[in-house]
């Protein structure tokens, strides 16, 4: 739980290596003009210009944003000077273990740019990513396939901040440098509904595979942070993001139809779900197909007055499967762990596991709906009725509770194997008339004060299962990195 206390902290898991992927087994490489002192590796770790990082690859081939260009002023365009040094060092593809592009103390105005495979993006911690205010930076792209249109409206969507798409190796990282996307001014649009272009992401990353995000600040996000879609092999570490509370859409991470994802220490404000765990909408995600399964959340700490901690769905058409959590504190949110689905989902969400859950003022610790009825359009099918089945909660504690549980089922499509066990909640001064309130559930409860309601019966001392095996991303072993900047 000290990580709790400091959620910023880098922890690295340190565990041999069993499953062997690819691009996690290379060796080390170390930067621009590092080879010659590794000898010396401790001692420059405070040299003045050298940064060390942690990453699943080191990269050989280094380059200043300030070499192609970049003006850290925060009135300058910086749109051309990113995309002209990532196009420059995608030359090295793979070789020596790629590239890197660091950006140095400043702050840099930038419109959207495009990351490249084998490749690092290094922000210092002094350095600011500034999203541009003209929509003119900001080309728009099609929907996404799972989703038919944009979320904010019909048809395309301003593309993300960082992108890509069809992408192997790729890390955004730095010593918790910032990225603010400056989004007063798409909330407000969103709020007058003068919005005809769905609002874009902080971070997007399509169709790739070899995924690091980790030790950075992101702050007033447009609409979601951090969205990793169509992709695995997914390490999402040490990030802090902030947006106001009643910021609309500011879902912090959102796992969306991806596989084998990990994420760890991270501390969200949020208007919206600090996690929110995708796969597609309706009809479109049913076609698309594309589940998110073998994802672990770990170490999270979550303040969201008005929605989630971790979210499952609404759009979960494609299926969700094989969600872990861990060791999660809750601050003021609104619920702990909810599933939201509807007639028309279909789809799945099942085999959820939780545990070692702690919440300090909550409205519902437990909650799940079966009627969170949003469509894309008018063609989306009455009869997918979406499987919600398997979901355990264990090890749990919470105070200053409205309700306990709101668990509301869909007629005739009961979610089953619903298993509580060894939960302690502490009510509010003023709860709700009813504690517990369960509809076309089935389950078993144990250890659970308030007692649950009689859909979920006592069952001796059982345990709510959790897996014992890891999943493969667990055993993912970060490297030591450095990188020397040249401009001191």
């Amino acid at each position: 739980m000290e990580s709790l206390k400091n959620p910023r902290k880098l922890h690295v898991v340190n565990v041999v290596l069993i499953l062997v992927l690819a691009f996690f087994s290379a060796k080390s490489v170390y930067g621009r003009n590092y080879q010659h002192r590794l000898k010396n590796r401790h001692h420059h770790h405070h040299m003045r210009g050298y940064f060390p990082y942690s990453a699943v690859r080191c990269r050989a081939h280094t380059a200043s944003l300030t070499d192609f260009g970049g003006v850290g002023d925060g009135k300058t365009s910086n749109t051309k000077a990113f995309q002209t040094a990532i196009d420059h060092l995608a030359q090295y593809g793979s070789r020596g273990g790629g590239s890197l592009l660091y950006v140095p103390p400043g702050k840099y105005l930038t419109g959207s740019f495009n990351l490249t495979s084998h490749f690092t993006l290094f922000l210092h911690r002094n350095a600011v990513l500034l999203a541009t205010q003209d929509e003119n930076e900001w080309p728009v792209i099609e929907p996404l396939p799972s989703y038919g249109r944009g979320r904010d409206t019909d048809g395309g969507r301003y593309i993300s901040l960082i992108f890509g798409t069809n992408l192997t190796d790729v890390i955004i990282t730095g010593n918790n440098g910032t990225i603010d996307g400056q989004g007063q001014s798409w909330w407000d649009k969103f709020r007058k509904g003068q919005l005809k272009i769905t609002r874009p992401y902080l971070i997007e990353l399509m169709f790739s595979k070899n995924i690091q995000i980790s030790n950075l600040t992101l702050i007033n996000s447009p609409s979601w942070n951090v969205h990793p879609i169509y992709s695995s092999n997914i390490i999402i570490q040490g990030i802090t993001i902030l947006a106001p509370t009643r910021s609309p859409n500011t879902d912090g991470i959102n796992p969306d139809s991806c596989i084998n994802t990990r994420i760890d220490d991270c501390y969200i404000v949020s208007g919206d779900d600090c996690i929110a765990v995708k796969s597609g909408w309706d009809q479109y995600g049913i076609a698309f197909a594309m589940p998110t399964r073998q994802l672990v959340i770990r170490r999270l700490t979550c303040i969201s007055p008005t929605s989630a901690v971790i979210a499952l769905g609404s759009e979960m058409s494609g299926g969700i499967q094989d969600v872990r959590a861990e060791d999660i504190l809750a601050i003021d949110s609104e619920s702990g762990v909810r599933i939201k689905t509807a007639v028309g989902r279909g789809g799945y969400v099942k085999d959820i596991y939780v545990k070692r859950f702690t919440m300090k003022t909550m409205k519902w610790v437990f909650w799940m709906t079966g009627n969170y009825g949003s469509h894309p359009d008018d063609k989306w099918d009455r009869y997918a009725i979406p499987i919600i089945q398997n979901i355990n909660y264990r090890d749990m504690m919470a105070e200053n509770v409205t309700m306990a549980g709101r668990l509301e089922g869909i007629t005739g499509d009961p979610f089953t194997g619903i298993c509580i066990s060894n939960v302690t909640i502490g009510m509010a001064n003023v709860p709700k008339k009813y504690i517990w309130n369960c509809t076309n559930v089935e389950g078993i409860s144990s250890g659970v004060t308030p007692q649950p309601c009689g859909a979920l019966p006592v069952q001796g001392e059982k345990v709510c299962d959790f897996p014992k095996e890891k999943l493969p991303i667990e055993f993912v072993k970060l490297h030591s990195c450095f990188y020397r900047a040249n401009y001191m």
